[in-house]
């Protein structure tokens, strides 16, 4: 290999190199990606909020035959549902009130390479059939004109959502998840990958004290065994956003613990079927057990105050959106009293949506 074909193979690896850790959890994904890479075959990568998802499309694209081309990004919850189908297919002049120019869409400024779309499961039920047809037929119209246009692109679709059960639930179409299900890779959460957590601090420390020019030159064990116990329930992207938290206040070069104090491990749940004196073990909780407690502790501890400097969601490291669609999820209703704030009320949001591995 010469060394022009070198520096392009390093420069195809930088993305893929971002990807810390080797835990078997994430070989496992990493086998996988480097199998479905060189093929033309559409991706569904399946995770929580925080997991990474955006960096493993990144890395498919980089190690296919298409990384010389363009890598399209849209996250499909942050485009207002008017004006997805413009975002997704372009519009001519004309168009709709306020299309004053022609737009080219994320499907054409993807041809030849790869598009990514986060958050798929955001798709209205009414859109989905024009994005199915462009993935059967590579074949789509900017909206205002009746032209088709042949395309070429390689689709990386990503949701944290229950895709199975909005398809049950007849909230998204069968034939689209079908056709978006090709080749699915489920990504674990940092909760299922504790042994990367010490390599991810590490990585993180370095990137955040070198940017702020904070350099840190310990970490105490007991800084790293609280990471290491926590439940992370905003997986990789909460750990960086704490540990650059801990980078600020570090003093004399040694890392602090950012966790707040509720959010120490806490001590095992009875199970519901334990007896008193009854020499059979309790059964060990669950991981949703654990994280249900946890959130509880920590609104407890803040008077059930969400949001806000001193609320629940900044004490547990989330987004405010994140920490109430938590708490739906996991069944956490406030107990009845009257709100001082409103703060104190919840309402029907959705969380943000990012990526991060």
């Amino acid at each position: 290999m010469d060394r022009v074909e070198c520096a392009a193979q390093d420069d195809r690896n930088r993305e893929f190199a971002r990807i810390v850790g080797n835990s078997p959890a994430l070989e496992s994904v990493l086998e996988l990606v480097q199998l479905v890479a060189p093929t033309d075959s559409t991706v569904l990568v399946l995770g929580e909020t925080g997991v990474g998802k955006e960096l493993i499309a990144q890395a498919i694209h980089n190690v296919s035959s298409r990384y010389e081309r363009p890598f399209v990004k849209l996250n499909c919850a942050a485009i207002p549902t008017d004006l997805l189908e413009s975002e997704l297919f372009g519009h001519e002049k004309g168009a709709f009130t306020g299309a004053i120019a022609q737009k080219i869409g994320r499907f054409e400024l993807a041809h030849k390479g790869t598009l990514f779309l986060d958050e798929v499961g955001d798709i209205p039920l009414a859109l989905q059939p024009k994005l199915l047809r462009i993935l059967q037929e590579q074949q789509f119209e900017r909206l205002g004109s009746g032209q088709s246009h042949q395309i070429d692109v390689r689709l990386i679709a990503a949701t944290n959502r229950d895709i199975e059960g909005m398809v049950a639930r007849n909230e998204f179409r069968s034939d689209l998840y079908y056709r978006l299900n090709v080749f699915p890779i489920q990504l674990p959460p940092l909760r299922e990958r504790r042994d990367d957590i010490p390599t991810l601090v590490e990585h993180f420390v370095e990137i955040f004290s070198r940017r702020m020019r904070r350099p840190i030159h310990h970490i105490p064990p007991e800084t790293m065994e609280a990471f290491s116990s926590y439940s992370w329930p905003g997986n990789v992207r909460e750990l960086q956003n704490l540990v650059e938290r801990a980078v600020i206040l570090a003093q004399d070069g040694v890392l602090p613990n950012p966790l707040p104090t509720s959010a120490a491990p806490i001590a095992p749940l009875p199970s519901i079927k334990t007896v008193p004196g009854d020499p059979r073990p309790a059964e060990p909780i669950t991981l949703r057990d654990s994280e249900r407690a946890l959130i509880l502790q920590t609104l407890e501890s803040t008077g059930w105050r969400i949001g806000g400097p001193q609320g629940a969601a900044v004490h547990l490291g989330l987004n405010r959106t994140t920490l109430i669609y938590r708490m739906k999820k996991l069944g956490i209703e406030r107990p009845l009293r009257r709100a001082a704030s409103p703060d104190d009320f919840m309402t029907d949001e959705v969380p943000e949506s990012s990526a991060g591995l």
